[in-house]
């Protein structure tokens, strides 16, 4: 082996340690992924059965995979169709509970996409890519999406409770702010209070109240 060939392979072989040196600094550590995912960091860590490293593996490969995504605006009249199939979705409820539910799961799996996440056919990609940009709100379509695609009959209360966990990442996903939540919940509330017969709206409770439950 010649002098010069030697010397190629050695600085092959530092400019490789110095990239691995980079990545790994850049690479989220435990306490940014903590800080950055939230809940969803302690549900990965539980499902890694409390294996915090291998939990954190997983998430800095969504990181990596995900974070340099650019989320799309919706066009006007793509965020007022989307609130407006929600709300009639909340209405449905009353009646339909699962069809409801159903409808939630494909419009969150819609708008997510229309906001440039992988498309909802390849739903845990994008459950991937939502966690990592909307990761205190994710569970919600988690939840909703499990109700809807499972064969057993859920009951009203969890399949409301989805709903309503899961309308946290909706609003996000259209940008709904505060003032047109509250229209939007008021008008659902009084028209679905007309329908269900005893003068209660199926949305009277507050999203802490369901978690809790």
């Amino acid at each position: 082996m010649t002098t010069g060939v030697i010397i190629a392979l050695i600085v092959i072989v530092a400019a490789v340690v110095v990239v691995a040196v980079v990545l790994a600094r850049r690479r989220p550590g435990g306490r940014d992924l903590k800080r950055r995912f939230g809940p969803e960091y302690d549900r990965a860590v539980a499902r890694h059965d409390g294996d915090s490293q291998a939990a954190e593996r997983e998430l800095a490969e969504r990181v990596d995979k995900h974070g340099s995504l650019r989320e799309r605006d919706l066009e006007p009249a793509q965020r007022q169709q989307y609130e407006a199939r929600w709300a009639a979705a909340q209405e449905r409820f009353v009646e339909s509970p699962r069809e409801a539910v159903s409808e939630a799961d494909r419009l969150l799996a819609e708008v997510a996409g229309a906001r440039g996440f992988p498309d909802g056919v390849q739903y845990e990609e994008q459950l991937a890519a939502l966690s990592v940009h909307h990761a205190h709100h994710v569970h919600g379509y988690r939840r909703v999406h499990r109700v809807a695609n499972t064969d057993a009959q859920g009951g009203t209360e969890e399949m409301r409770e989805a709903m309503v966990e899961a309308r946290a990442l909706f609003e996000e996903l259209v940008g709904a702010g505060g003032r047109r939540r509250e229209l939007v919940e008021s008008s659902s509330g009084d028209r679905s209070a007309r329908h269900d017969g005893h003068g209660h709206s199926p949305w009277a409770f507050t999203r802490r109240q369901a978690k809790g439950s």
